[in-house]
């Protein structure tokens, strides 16, 4: 009888442990889980901001500007400003100043504002060029809030956006330390600080949605896009990684998307550094040709295994191309051994390279793959012309079903405008970026190539009359140098 209970004590002790064991005891998904991903991949989110935020806001300033207009007095005029269909109607200004040109003048003040941040203790800030450019006062409010510094424009790049300015500070400023966005995966955690709406010293988080967005704000596109909230007054701030080092400059939003903002990769700044510091300005390495991406019809036309590379629609007489040897029709497939996808990554590897440099270049012709070494030469004004380039300050490229999809325009041929220069003869005639070139003289343009060939013919000092499309409405829009 005593030897019975005690197997029946023990047989209790040992089922109990075992149920506890069970409870307690991770399941085998989570333990083949837990092994399977590093530490740093396990965690799903960090569980707070605010040690980061508060370490790097000194290193993020306040950018305000003010810009100064001068204005026609009285009560009738232009009733939108520059650049709308009113004003190409009646002739802009210059319709008003015959009938009330006895009306003296009135100044009016712009403010605006953005941010920025530090990248050097003596006072060197990065922010965007559409932040500070045409500002007749910059003024810079550190996070303490203790007090101003005037600012001035060290150097600016309007094709990227990306300004470097200078204030003389009193003391050793905070800094943010560069980080490595080529680096950057999609789905890593963000953070952004900037003044959205004025409002200073806001932090936002998010994960990077995507990389090497082209969103037709220029030639040079390469974009990162992010979920963490970016509004007006981010722009020129920084993007944030969880190590603390900034990834990209906040630059553009989707005004009718939630969710979708867009930064400058920091290596693409930081690589502009050395030249904005002692030239004020960038310069960009040049192949001499135009091109455009291979889409599937002409891969079957050309006998391309696929779609991919940049064929060469033109090769102009002089420049490096040419002097190699290279010929319309070629397909760039490979630059220094990287391989080209499309003309976009074409246009940015070829930028980067230095004046002089060589560089190898593989191109199909005829079929058969060659290999060539160019010289790599200057981008100039004229060769920017050249390129579907800057005819009277605007950037146009030709319209493809990708950016006919991605812009939502039913318009599936010609060209679209990508750039506009402040103050150029395109940007007084109110042209804008996305707005459709149709005509050029009354001739029917629905290539790049065509549009070259006819605005080629135009003289500077006759000016061009362009038919463009703007959303649904088609107008005639004569510009004048």
């Amino acid at each position: 009888m005593m030897f019975f209970l005690a197997f029946l004590v023990a047989f209790f002790i040992v089922s109990l442990v075992e149920v506890l064991r069970s409870a307690f005891a991770p399941k085998v998904a989570d333990v083949q889980l837990a092994s399977a991903l590093s530490p740093a991949d396990a965690v799903r989110a960090p569980f707070s901001f605010a040690d980061l935020a508060e370490k790097l806001k000194p290193a993020v300033v306040n950018i305000s500007t003010t810009k100064t207009y001068r204005q026609q007095g009285g009560t009738l005029r232009a009733p939108f400003g520059g650049g709308n269909s009113f004003d190409r109607f009646f002739g802009g200004d210059d319709f008003f100043d015959k009938f009330f040109g006895d009306v003296p003048q009135r100044e009016f003040k712009q403010k605006s504002l953005g941010s920025g941040f530090i990248i050097s203790h003596d006072g060197y800030i990065f922010t965007n060029n559409h932040v500070v450019e045409q500002a007749d006062k910059i003024l810079v409010k550190l996070s303490d809030g203790e007090k101003e510094y005037e600012a001035k424009i060290i150097g600016k790049d309007v094709k990227t956006d990306i300004a470097l300015i200078k204030i003389k500070p009193n003391k050793s400023l905070a800094v943010v330390e560069l980080g490595d966005s080529d680096k950057l995966r999609v789905g890593d955690w963000v953070m952004a600080i900037g003044n959205p709406f004025g409002l200073e010293q806001t932090v936002t988080a998010g994960i990077v949605s995507a990389k090497g967005r082209v969103i037709g704000a220029g030639p040079y596109d390469n974009f990162i896009q992010t979920d963490a909230s970016i509004n007006p007054g981010n722009s020129g701030g920084p993007l944030f990684s969880m190590e603390g080092k900034v990834i990209g400059i906040n630059t553009a939003i989707v005004a009718q998307g939630q969710g979708i903002g867009f930064a400058i990769p920091i290596n693409m700044a930081n690589r502009m550094l050395p030249e904005l510091k002692t030239k004020g300005e960038v310069s960009r390495g040049w192949l001499g040709v135009s091109i455009q991406d291979v889409t599937e019809e002409i891969a079957k036309n050309l006998k391309l295994k696929e779609p991919t590379g940049a064929l060469i629609a033109e090769v102009f007489e002089g420049d490096p191309a040419a002097k190699a040897g290279l010929k319309a029709g070629d397909v760039i497939t490979a630059v220094n051994g990287k391989k080209i996808k499309n003309s976009h990554e074409l246009l940015m590897i070829v930028a980067d390279f230095r004046v002089g440099e060589k560089v190898e270049i593989r191109a199909l012709h005829d079929g058969q793959e060659k290999l060539y070494l160019v010289l790599i030469a200057a981008r100039t004004e004229k060769a920017d012309l050249a390129v579907g380039g800057e005819y009277f300050g605007m950037a146009v490229q030709e319209i493809t079903p990708e950016i006919a999809s991605r812009l939502g325009i039913s318009q599936k041929t010609g060209v679209i405008v990508v750039g506009v220069t402040d103050g150029s003869p395109a940007d007084e005639a109110g042209i804008r970026p996305q707005d459709v070139i149709l005509q050029v003289n009354k001739i029917k343009v629905s290539s790049l190539k065509e549009y070259e060939r006819e605005i080629g013919k135009t003289s500077a000092k006759e000016g061009v009359l362009l038919l463009i499309k703007r959303g649904k409405v088609s107008t005639f829009v004569p510009i004048r140098p």
